[in-house]
């Protein structure tokens, strides 16, 4: 089997008009605090924006980041200070294997925090809106839905506003930003009515406490991030039983006839490799010589495999059969 290039070139430039092209390196990293495509956004326009980079593809759903940059004008670790500023972390590894691990990680330490911040959240958040929508005329009520209210935004819902003032100082608003301005105001003008009701009297305003408002708005986006993290994280998991298939070392045929097992990561275009029956096809290539057959189940659905013969495309991590 021998890979090939998938691009033709259909013109070569004479030697005098041809630029020096820079050898650019490309590598994915894991990206923890991302919550929403505002944040996808914010990601990639701070990588692009480094000097040296040239592209960077964020997937929400693996959490992770694609950077192709030029490693002569800048390094992981000033990619992972850039997007610190903007108030990200990017876990800087060097194989996609272990990217794949730390992402896993970061995921599942994330999810297990959100979980524990959602139910504690619901939980002192529920006798705030039992008093707020029943029990209101009880003369405790306002300084028991304060109390309540107060450990719910700022112990719980702390992410929210210190997210958002990261975002502020940037000049940019993401979800944490709309959060935190509904649910902070609401607070605030509760606290200020629960001190000083006559100020909305003598207006002929009736004041009222919205402390409720505030303290399940949070519990409920809480829930929803773990609801969200949990499809995630059951996500994350079917990509890597999937990533088990491909087999961490292949057998290269050197152009001299020799024979050498290398890395996965060292494949290059142009390789020439051996797969024999019962082994599985490490990465996309064309059959070069032999023949034989290949199950393409994951792909076609057909439970039936299929014969392959010379100058056939084969796939990644399909069991090949003779």
């Amino acid at each position: 089997m021998c890979i090939r290039d998938r691009y033709t070139i259909a013109r070569r430039l004479p030697a005098r008009n041809r630029k020096k092209r820079t050898m650019l390196t490309e590598q994915s990293f894991p990206v923890i605090g991302m919550t929403c495509a505002s944040c996808v956004a914010r990601v990639e326009k701070v990588l692009t924006q480094t000097k040296g980079v040239e592209t960077a593809d964020v997937n929400l759903a693996s959490a992770t980041v694609r950077v192709r940059y030029d490693a002569a004008q800048v390094t992981p670790e000033d990619l992972c200070r850039a997007v610190a500023a903007a108030g990200y972390e990017l876990l800087v590894t060097a194989k996609d294997a272990e990217v794949r691990q730390q992402a896993s990680k970061a995921q599942n330490e994330a999810y297990l925090k959100l979980r524990k911040r959602a139910f504690a959240a619901l939980l002192l958040s529920a006798p705030v809106a039992l008093y707020g929508m029943v029990l209101m005329h009880r003369p405790e009520a306002p300084w028991v839905m304060a109390l309540f209210a107060t450990i719910v935004l700022f112990v719980f819902g702390n992410p929210f506003f210190t997210n958002a003032f990261r975002q502020l100082r940037h000049r940019t608003a993401s979800m944490d930003t709309l959060v935190a301005l509904g649910t902070g105001t609401a607070y605030l003008y509760s606290l200020f009515t629960l001190f000083f009701p006559e100020f909305w009297r003598q207006r002929g305003v009736e004041p009222h406490l919205y402390f409720e408002a505030s303290a399940v708005i949070i519990a409920f986006i809480l829930l929803g991030r773990v609801l969200e993290a949990r499809a995630k994280r059951q996500t994350s998991r079917a990509v890597e039983q999937l990533a088990r298939l491909q087999p961490s070392e292949v057998t290269r045929q050197n152009p001299d006839g020799t024979v050498q097992i290398i890395d996965i990561d060292a494949v290059r275009i142009g390789d020439c490799l051996l797969a024999k029956p019962g082994e599985r096809i490490a990465v996309d290539g064309v059959l070069h010589e032999g023949s034989g057959y290949v199950d393409e189940s994951m792909l076609t659905g057909e439970p039936a495999a299929r014969y392959k013969t010379v100058g056939d495309k084969l796939f990644t991590c399909l069991l090949y059969t003779s």
